[in-house]
């Protein structure tokens, strides 16, 4: 059984331009223990995906307009607000967001910051402890939690202030956070976009550890195709709002099957040929093709193509893709 599984989820942003449909009937599921890689171009729509699987997108302007988003089997869509907030955001679900200074208040110490918000989650638990006891119990699950993201003298770093740390350390605290609840699901949006190599290696180690020794799932939202192969069990490409193509990490990377998948694969750097671009532009969200919306940058495109959206087929074990000429290791297509 999934532990996720969003299906034909679509939401829409009102605009003064017109109506935006950032994501356009979308499927994804996650497993126990997975680690998926949503990958795309900026703007195609992950971030709008992540939120909506919190059920956090902002009405006005934005509206959940169709689908269902499955959470150990019950609909978050249905949940009452108060619901949502006490048992699913940031204690089942927890979000690691990309930009980890902007994420603090600079003018709180870390101590004071993570009591704030291990406090809230602890108030979230069934019959919750007060006193010394409680404030002991959490002072040694923050501890625990720090010493889980290898950041040695967790005390010392409890008395620093945002603008004391480097971006890995502020990361490492932010996931830290989220840890905090014994979430479920991990959303990581893009959490080591500014990060240098080193520091991004390491966070993605610890991540990959997560997700081993503690059946943690993890959404793991990035634009990098390299960070996604190396954390990655499965990957799924959105573009222009539209999942495309779903697939395990080895096929996704030996048998692309989607025209765009491929010409991202064509973009990665290598010694032994030149990067190539994608021709083209990305296509309005305010007035899409009614077909596919890779066909105007598709050199595999056909007349019907562009009159009705490709139906979305799995061509191999648990690799999805929605085109009506995917390439095949068989030579189809």
């Amino acid at each position: 059984m999934n532990l996720l599984e969003v299906v034909n989820l679509s939401v829409h942003f009102d605009t003064y331009e017109g109506m935006v449909e950032a994501v356009d009937e979308a499927n994804l599921t996650i497993k126990a223990g997975e680690i998926v890689g949503l990958v795309g171009e900026s703007g195609c729509g992950k971030t709008t995906m992540a939120h909506a699987i919190l059920n956090g997108i902002p009405s006005p302007p934005g509206k959940i307009s169709k689908g269902e988003i499955f959470f150990q089997g019950r609909d978050i869509l249905q949940m009452e607000e108060r619901e949502l907030n006490s048992s699913i955001r940031g204690r089942a679900i927890t979000l690691i967001p990309q930009d980890p200074l902007g994420s603090f208040n600079p003018l709180f110490s870390i101590r004071t910051q993570i009591k704030d918000i291990a406090g809230q989650k602890f108030k979230r638990q069934p019959e919750p402890k007060r006193g010394e006891d409680h404030q002991e119990e959490m002072k040694q699950k923050i501890i625990t939690m720090l010493n889980r993201v290898q950041l040695p003298s967790p005390e010392n770093f409890l008395r620093k202030y945002p603008y004391e740390l480097s971006g890995g350390q502020r990361q490492r605290i932010m996931i830290a956070i989220a840890l905090i609840a014994d979430p479920l699901l991990i959303i990581a949006d893009e959490p080591t976009t500014f990060l240098d190599v080193t520091v991004q290696a390491q966070i993605l180690q610890i991540l990959k550890r997560l997700a081993g020794e503690q059946r943690v799932s993890v959404l793991y939202i990035t634009h990098n195709l390299a960070v996604a192969s190396k954390i990655s069990h499965r990957i799924v490409v959105m573009y222009a709002g539209q999942v495309v193509e779903s697939a395990p990490t080895d096929s996704f990377f030996s048998n692309p099957a989607h025209p765009y998948t491929s010409k991202l694969l064509e973009c990665l750097p290598s010694y032994a040929r030149k990067i190539k671009g994608i021709p083209g532009d990305i296509p309005s969200l305010i007035n899409p093709p009614k077909g596919c919306r890779f066909v105007s940058r598709c050199d595999r495109a056909r007349s019907q193509c562009s009159q009705k959206r490709p139906p979305r087929e799995e061509i191999e074990s648990n690799h999805w893709v929605s085109c009506y000429e995917p390439h095949t290791n068989e030579g189809s297509g």
